[in-house]
């Protein structure tokens, strides 16, 4: 059984692209979840805003073990521990928390936690980001991307959330994000399993469009 860490890299070195899931509902996971796992994507995220979500990340879990699930909009450090309890593996977060960040990485779990200054940045690594959310997105540009990875240690994982398409990943991914966060162009609730596994196709082929450009 692969560890979280190692289906972070599996996943980053693939299809870089999370999957959120706000106001996902246990009764559809099972269905949006084959939408979107058959798609290529292996890294789920339910925002603890949404009904049930540790049920809908027990679910997706089981279903789905060789994707990495989580939850996202963490904001305290017990909410790590309940995600943990649920099977969850991946905690994002808006925020740059420290404790929230140390007690997932303590528990074993991959932390994306969100990001928009170099301050924010150096700090979420120094308490054991996994990665970086560069969020929101809108309140930035390809050009910040680009200057924080100057001055960020190499290797580091910057992935920008929040209004992005297929059509707009390119300006991002040239400047150098290691991935992106996907919300409501991929799934809001309502949308049906079919609509969501035709976007799922349309990012997966966009990102890897990408890799061959």
């Amino acid at each position: 059984m692969s560890t979280p860490h190692e289906k972070f890299q599996t996943a980053a070195s693939q299809l870089p692209l999370v999957a959120i899931l706000r106001g996902l509902a246990p009764d559809e996971a099972p269905a949006i979840g084959e939408a979107i796992v058959e798609a290529g994507f292996r890294m789920l995220e339910v925002p603890l805003n949404s009904p049930e979500p540790l049920k809908s990340i027990a679910l997706l879990r089981q279903r789905f073990p060789q994707a990495l699930v989580g939850a996202g909009t963490v904001l305290e450090v017990q909410q790590v521990r309940a995600v943990k309890d649920a099977g969850g593996e991946l905690i994002v977060s808006p925020d740059c928390n420290r404790e929230v960040i140390a007690e997932t990485k303590r528990l074993g779990m991959v932390s994306l936690p969100g990001i928009l200054s170099p301050s924010e940045a150096f700090a979420a690594l120094a308490a054991g980001a996994s990665g970086l959310k560069l969020f929101p997105a809108e309140a930035a540009s390809p050009a910040v991307v680009k200057a924080l990875l100057a001055v960020l240690p190499a290797g580091t994982r910057l992935m920008p959330v929040g209004g992005i398409a297929p059509d707009n990943m390119a300006a991002w991914h040239a400047a150098g994000a290691a991935g992106f966060g996907i919300g409501s162009a991929l799934y809001k609730p309502g949308k049906s399993a079919a609509a969501v596994a035709e976007d799922a196709l349309r990012f997966a082929a966009a990102y890897r469009g990408l890799l061959r450009a």
